[in-house]
């Protein structure tokens, strides 16, 4: 079905034959032994692999640099980034280096990237896309493609999307056909519409401006939209106790003196990781995260799609973790 398409594979997810370095200079060369199921999947498609994708080390950022390859740049603004740490892929998405890029996402690491470069990025479902071997940051690490169009992310699904044993917490059944109703339109959907989805965060005037006039586009498409917040707290404090034990977690093997070769940030991150206590990590993995869920069930429950700006900013510049 995707027999010649031309497809690239972010550097931590496994192609046979191929090192799999997730950013990290320390990484070791030797080539890894099979495809990720993923990357089996488009293999068995038919996909031609170019080759495997930028990342900051082990994706810990939502910036492209990383001891290993450097700084990656945004293709519109070369004194810009393109965000992360799906960064490679965005690039060659928007540079029409190949037709599909895998990438993965945690904490916007697919959308974060896209927004930045102008392309789409989806993180599907989770379990939707099987992985293996199995992400540090386990149930937040979920799989999905950077592509130029809808369309062609939608095709990527259709093959990346299907079962795989080596991943017991993935869907087993076959994927629906993502392309069914693409062009049915979304007349009759109840639309919510939320800026800054309840919180206080600064949005540039006009990514403001731009996302509120494409929100109100959809009522000139036949939909309902109406301007609500969804109405959940600032999960941050979750995320960060999931995120930083992953973290500890990549590097429990590194010592002091490879530690002092990485990039600072992830250490720093690990270190708060290595702090976290188990109890409140079950916490924050079951029961936050579950309350967070079922709040966005009755949320969804009124409308069909919740509208949000992907960053409250523009690509800035390069060599920096955060404005």
């Amino acid at each position: 079905p995707l027999d010649g398409v031309p497809v690239t594979i972010k550097d931590n997810l496994g192609v046979a034959g191929w090192p799999m370095r997730r950013g990290s200079a320390l990484a070791s060369d030797t080539p890894f032994q099979e495809d990720a199921p993923a990357a089996a999947r488009l293999r068995e498609a038919g996909c031609v692999f170019l080759g495997k994708t930028s990342m900051p080390e082990y994706g810990w950022k939502g910036v492209g640099d990383s001891p290993f390859s450097g700084i990656t740049r945004n293709p519109w603004d070369v004194s810009t980034g393109p965000g992360g740490s799906s960064s490679g892929a965005a690039v060659a998405a928007a540079l029409n280096l190949g037709c599909i890029h895998l990438g993965t996402d945690g904490a916007g690491s697919v959308r974060i990237p896209a927004a930045f470069c102008g392309v789409f990025g989806l993180k599907p479902t989770y379990g939707r896309v099987p992985a293996w071997p199995a992400s540090v940051m386990g149930f937040l690490a979920h799989l999905g493609p950077l592509t130029r169009t809808v369309r062609d992310s939608a095709l990527a699904m259709n093959a990346i999307g299907r079962p795989d044993a080596r991943d017991m917490t993935a869907f087993k059944d076959a994927p629906p056909d993502f392309t069914a109703g693409l062009d049915r339109g979304v007349r009759g959907l109840r639309i919510a519409w939320s800026a800054r989805l309840g919180g206080d965060a600064l949005i540039d005037p006009e990514i403001a401006a731009l996302t509120h006039a494409a929100a109100l586009a959809f009522r000139e498409l036949g939909a309902t939209v109406e301007e609500v917040d969804p109405g959940f707290g600032d999960p941050i404090a979750t995320l960060m106790t999931l995120w930083s034990a992953g973290a500890a977690l990549a590097l429990r093997s590194t010592d002091a003196a490879g530690r002092a070769q990485m990039d600072p940030g992830l250490v720093a991150v690990a270190e708060m990781g290595e702090r976290v206590d188990s109890a409140a990590y079950v916490e924050a993995l079951l029961y936050q995260r579950n309350a967070l869920a079922h709040q966005m069930a009755q949320f969804h429950e009124r409308f069909d799609l919740l509208l949000t700006p992907t960053l409250p900013l523009p690509a800035f510049a390069v060599g920096r973790d955060t404005p």
